[in-house]
């Protein structure tokens, strides 16, 4: 009889387990105010501990903890040895445990300011956030920061809990104090709507159980409001939206797309659109490894097969037909910069949302945020942990919704083309502009046609070095060679361009940046006019030469590395840039306070120190007779 109960007993507690609802929360604050302490008390109280990690636990304790004989509870959480070390919460670390009434997941996210980032990660998925303050330290810089950046990200459910209560002598005072500073910060940033809670999570008031060193309060203890507050499901009640993952077909009778429902219902027979192409259909069937659904629901993963066969590709998103989302190239977004280097405005970047990456540049930043006043601070770049609002423009249309809207399709993360490193996260407040209402104007007479009437292959030379090096030398006697060819070019220098079109712009990496983006689009413009276009540019940085090349088409761009090393180009100093420099009376000189980036894959590398000009241009004019950019006749003047 044994044998046949215990497999039943485990049954029901399988599906007593399944049927429980999930809470996800983070745990975030300033340095030291008592993260991990909370969630290894959380994790012992609630009997989530095996008798081995207790064991292990208290030798630990002894040996690196913080509370002499007694248990360490931030041990549990704090599994870095460098954590150990320091005392420190680096990662965002993940805890799973339930009670009677819940299952929870909670992120232990870093206070330290170097690691906001990891506190960003963990607040993103979360439908819940207790944001820690010690007692004796009150509101914080940190504590604000993290406040903002939970109500940016939407989470409306907040539990503030003042810990280290043992250490006032559990004063209502200063709870009060705390509270009602909070409280001012709060109702700014759209957080009023907060319980406060007196703890102390190494001794464990008002965790579980009151106790009666806080008799004066009177509210739910940190369980008990975990365990009640409610969170309510607003992807199901919301439009449908089905990022397109994956286009699934594993033979010629069937062809789905398969995704995960991100909001809203769907059913057979429903008409959705396919965004950014517009195009319309209806839902034929549902399809699962089970079997087909009636019905599928935010958070389910499914293949949907429609009655039409239509273009689809990863990254378009399904969307309910009488209830689309906006397609754009630009919008306006809330970011938070997560990386070292700085973000330039013009700069590229990759975006990726909603299964689909695309290009983009951050085309202007509005205004900084400062996370203690709010003020809206004027700036040129965002720093690592800077919060800003930028304009963004794209490469190609995506189709979005606010993120105040819809959290997933209003979300995105900024990549680093030449790391893959994920350097900042945004959400979108609107679009700037309807792609559909701006359209490429047809011209009968395009590029190819241009070129062909000059017989020749239209071409970028982009010559990039130090100020010295001699590309404006070598580029010009290369032009010499061309005119002599009868090939139709052009010329644009660096220190020419800045009387004109580039004169408003100075030597900062922002200005950098923007001068380069705006010579590469130039380039374009004389590319499609069939032109070989030489530039003569430092262009200190690999990204916006990396820019300028994928402006063209394949094989147009051709970068020219004139090396020579920093010492042969400040013995030259042709212009007597690198004394001043040296002096102190140019800021910002490539080579001296400001980086230059040697190509990593340039078609053509010239040793000017060695070379002449005259037989440097031998060198390219031989690549370009050998890689087909001149045409067979030789046409002399």
């Amino acid at each position: 009889m044994d044998d046949v109960v215990a497999p039943m007993e485990l049954e029901q507690f399988i599906e007593t387990q399944e049927n429980k609802s999930l809470l996800r929360f983070i745990t975030c604050g300033s340095v030291d105010d008592g993260k991990s302490t909370l969630i290894g008390r959380l994790l012992y109280d609630s009997q989530q501990i095996y008798d081995d990690q207790l064991a292990s636990l208290e030798i630990d304790s002894k040996k690196v903890g913080t509370q002499g004989s007694e248990i360490d509870f931030a041990l549990l959480v704090d599994g870095l040895s460098a954590e150990r070390e320091q005392g420190i919460t680096i990662d965002v670390a993940y805890r799973y445990f339930s009670t009677e009434g819940r299952k929870y997941i909670v992120a232990d996210t870093p206070g330290h300011e170097q690691y906001t980032r990891n506190m960003a990660t963990g607040a993103s998925t979360a439908d819940l956030a207790v944001i820690l303050i010690d007692a004796r330290k009150g509101v914080l810089t940190q504590t604000r920061r993290h406040s903002y950046i939970v109500s940016l990200l939407g989470v409306k459910n907040i539990i503030l809990a003042i810990n280290k209560m043992d250490l006032v002598a559990y004063s209502e005072e200063v709870f009060k104090s705390i509270e009602a500073d909070y409280r001012s910060f709060a109702d700014r940033i759209g957080l009023s709507d907060f319980c406060a809670i007196p703890i102390s999570a190494l001794a464990g008031d008002n965790i579980f159980d009151a106790g009666d060193n806080t008799a004066w309060y009177q509210g739910p203890t940190l369980m008990q409001q975990l365990e009640t507050v409610e969170v309510t499901a607003d992807e199901a009640a919301a439009a449908f939206r089905f990022p397109v993952q994956w286009v699934n077909r594993p033979n010629l009778d069937f062809r789905g797309f398969s995704g995960t429902v991100t909001s809203g219902q769907i059913k057979p027979g429903d008409a959705i659109a396919v965004l950014p192409s517009g195009v319309t259909s209806k839902v034929k069937n549902i399809s699962t490894y089970d079997g087909d659904l009636d019905q599928a629901s935010a958070g389910q993963a499914v293949t949907l097969v429609l009655h039409d066969e239509i273009d689809i590709s990863r990254g378009d998103v399904l969307a309910a037909a009488n209830d689309r989302p906006e397609v754009t190239d630009q919008f306006m977004a809330h970011l938070l910069w997560m990386a070292d280097e700085p973000m330039l405005p013009s700069r590229p970047y990759m975006l990726k949302t909603a299964n689909k990456s695309v290009s983009a540049t951050v085309t202007a930043l509005k205004h900084k945020i400062d996370v203690n006043t709010l003020a809206h601070d004027a700036g040129s770049s965002l720093e690592l942990n800077e919060l800003g609002v930028c304009n963004l423009f794209l490469g190609e249309p995506i189709a979005f919704d606010a993120f105040a809207d819809n959290k997933q399709m209003g979300s995105f993360i900024l990549i680093d083309g030449l790391t893959n490193n994920t350097i900042a996260m945004g959400m979108i407040d609107f679009g700037l502009r309807r792609a559909d209402n701006i359209h490429w104007q047809p011209i009968n007479i395009n590029k190819s046609a241009r070129a062909r009437i000059k017989d020749q292959s239209p071409a970028v030379l982009w010559f990039t070095g130090l100020s010295g090096s001699g590309k404006s030398t070598i580029a010009d006697i290369v032009e010499q060679r061309l005119y002599a060819r009868r090939n139709h070019t052009i010329i644009l220098d660096g220190d020419n361009v800045r009387h004109g079109l580039n004169k408003d712009l100075g030597f900062t990496d922002t200005d950098r940046v923007e001068n380069i983006r705006r010579i590469a689009e130039t380039s374009k413009l004389m590319v499609d006019a069939g032109l070989m276009v030489l530039v003569s540019f430092i262009s200190p940085f690999r990204a916006e030469r990396r820019l300028a090349r994928e402006l063209m088409e394949e094989g147009e761009f051709v970068e020219i590395f004139i090396n020579a090393s920093l010492e042969v180009c400040a013995d030259r100093d042709p212009k007597g840039l690198y004394e001043k420099a040296k002096k102190g009376e140019i800021k910002n000189f490539t080579g001296i306070d400001s980086p230059y980036e040697n190509p990593e894959q340039a078609e053509i590398i010239i040793d000017s120190a060695n070379l002449t000009p005259d037989k440097a241009a031998d060198q390219i004019m031989l690549y370009l007779e050998e890689n087909g950019y001149l045409s067979e006749l030789d046409y002399q003047i």
